[in-house]
């Protein structure tokens, strides 16, 4: 099979892999959950295959591109939470899964995002630029929305550290070892090869993450899903409207179909895997179920990302 071959079947490869993540997430519980250690190495792993495929020198321009930026934040910190905020009050009798929803909501994507951009044919080269500036504004912002959407539960504390850590080692950490690898392709040509066969490598990649995290997590889902049942309606009807909304931003900045599809996917991706510690460090009462929440997500999400990828390139145009 040639790399083009590969690229051209990775959404069944990826139903595959979902499909086998389940089986033996259930059927070996005990051992899948040992998977849980795995998740940021193999998301790290997958950025770094990402990263060696980006021209690096172009990231400045990226920055410099004002309405891919606005239309980025009017996205993602104006739009998107106009739109959690309706979409979760019918949780607020619960109070561990509102957190849960809100915490993963409110937060837009900056790891794996680059890649599904990528796949999606959107400019991952200007979504990886503004992964900094999205960092930045939704550890700003995310306090105040959840202490105006929380209500009486806003004196929860959360810690940014998560964020910190997660930014370092799936993002400035991988890319700075691709920067490495590209740099030293030129001079040798162990490097070179190095680098021609990490090129073969973001399949795989994205396919081991999806095998790590749902493994690792569908039993604690699977185990408080009838608790878990008022939360999906509201994934599901954010799955559909938050790519709308991004287009709709794209739209109003008038930004050309590659970087409209880049402003889409990251409406629609939300940053599950960083918040998951955040919800872990909550109060003994709401850590669990607000954890199951927050993956319950993920699993939901991971499965719109391969409808996004085939549907997204044909509608923004």
């Amino acid at each position: 099979m040639t790399r083009e071959q590969l690229e051209t079947h990775q959404i069944p490869i990826y139903f595959a892999a979902v499909l086998a993540a389940v089986a033996f997430g259930v059927l070996t519980s005990d051992t899948a959950r040992h998977l849980e250690a795995l998740v940021t190495p193999a998301i790290a792993v997958l950025m770094y295959a990402m990263f060696l495929q980006i021209p690096f020198l172009d990231l400045r321009q990226g920055l410099g591109n004002r309405r891919f930026i606005a239309a980025l934040l009017l996205a993602n910190f104006i739009l998107v939470p106009l739109l959690v905020w309706p979409i979760t009050r019918s949780l607020i009798e619960h109070p561990a899964i509102l957190i849960g929803a809100l915490l993963v909501l409110l937060t837009p994507c900056i790891d794996y995002v680059v890649v599904f951009t990528h796949i999606g044919k959107g400019d991952s080269r200007l979504t990886l630029a503004a992964t900094p500036v999205l960092l930045l504004v939704q550890l700003a912002l995310l306090p105040l929305y959840l202490a105006l959407m929380l209500g009486d539960s806003s004196n929860v504390a959360i810690s940014i550290t998560p964020f910190v850590e997660a930014f370092v080692l799936l993002i400035v950490l991988p890319m700075v070892l691709a920067v490495l690898s590209s740099a030293g392709a030129r001079r040798s040509r162990t490097v070179s090869a190095w680098n021609d066969a990490w090129a073969w490598m973001p399949v795989p990649a994205m396919a081991l993450v999806l095998v790590v995290v749902i493994a690792s997590q569908i039993a604690v889902v699977l185990r408080d899903f009838d608790r878990l049942l008022p939360v999906i309606p509201v994934y599901i009807g954010f799955m559909l409207l938050a790519p709308a909304l991004g287009f709709l931003s794209a739209r109003l900045l008038r930004l050309p179909a590659t970087e409209a599809r880049s402003v889409t996917f990251s409406a629609a991706t939300r940053n599950s895997l960083v918040v998951l510690p955040l919800a872990l460090a909550l109060p003994q009462d709401m850590r669990g179920l607000a954890a199951a929440a927050v993956i319950t997500q993920t699993l939901v999400e991971l499965v719109s990302e391969l409808v996004y990828i085939r549907a997204v390139p044909r509608v923004v145009r």
